[in-house]
């Protein structure tokens, strides 16, 4: 039995596709919509959730290097990916890949039932190494005007920790000011409302582009969005910086890192690492 247990552990180990670590290096919580409707100005709505490569690519790259991902919703219930972002086009063409990632995130333990932000705020956040907010149209409708998840962005903030978010994620950020609830309704009336003690004013960002997002509404068949994320967070005081359409961009600014669209899943997981490796870690 000695000599078969440690051929045991290493076939264990193989099968976890090298997701196993033999001490995590610390979690990483994963914020994530609720939603899967977003509201349009016509009062119709558009079928969305998160992209599977811009949460996939990152949370695959995480657990390779020995990160345990916490997966938050508002409410606490199963997110949901876009169908339209299970295309091989996000993943280099490769139909292999993006089945892998998909499989990746399938798997997550929590991906069925996430914590809700409600217990989340009633653990202790400073257990968390930093915050991951992947993108998709779905942060517009929840996580954009959400004082929990204000109070979340604040710790990280305060504390210095890594933030990272992709694509239209970054208008999460909105949520780290006096009243997100009203900035997120005038926004959707047309206004352009200034935001009101803002953590992230002045920051150097980027999020969805509006040429890119021109593309994007152009798909919606004479349909429009209640606003533009880029409009916003650059009306509410952010520093934006934009690439070329559907070129990767990432900023990074203090512990805010922010990529521009999908194509910046792989630069965004690369400078989320560097700057997890580069903070202390708190002792467990």
């Amino acid at each position: 039995m000695n000599k078969i247990a440690p051929v045991a552990l290493a076939l264990a180990g193989a099968l976890l596709g090298g997701h196993a670590a033999a001490a995590a290096k610390g979690e990483v919580l994963v914020l994530l919509s609720s939603e899967n409707q977003l509201p349009l100005k016509d009062g119709k709505q558009y079928p969305t959730g998160y992209y599977l490569n811009e949460f996939g690519v990152p949370a695959d790259r995480l657990l390779k290097a020995g990160y345990k991902l916490v997966l938050v919703t508002p409410r606490g219930n199963a997110p949901s990916v876009d169908e339209r972002s299970i295309d091989p086009m996000y993943f280099g063409g490769d139909a292999g890949e993006m089945q892998r990632i998909r499989q990746v995130v399938e798997s997550l333990p929590d991906i069925r039932d996430t914590l809700s932000l409600k217990e989340v705020l009633a653990g202790d956040l400073d257990r968390y190494a930093g915050i991951f907010i992947p993108g998709g149209h779905a942060p517009l409708i929840d996580l954009a005007n959400n004082p929990d998840v204000g109070t979340v962005l604040r710790h990280f903030h305060q504390a210095g920790k890594p933030t990272a978010a992709i694509c239209h994620g970054p208008i999460t950020l909105l949520s780290a000011q006096q009243d997100p609830v009203a900035y997120r309704a005038a926004l959707a009336r047309g206004e352009t409302p200034a935001a009101g003690d803002w953590s992230y004013q002045g920051y150097r960002m980027t999020i969805f582009s509006d040429p890119e997002e021109q593309v994007f509404e152009g798909s919606l068949k004479d349909q429009r969005l209640q606003f533009y994320p880029a409009k916003a967070m650059a009306g509410a005081g952010g520093d934006m910086s934009y690439a070329e359409a559907w070129q990767p961009h990432v900023v990074v600014d203090r512990e805010l890192i922010t990529g521009q669209n999908p194509f910046s899943d792989k630069a965004l997981a690369n400078a989320l690492l560097e700057r997890l490796e580069a903070s202390p870690k708190k002792d467990g």
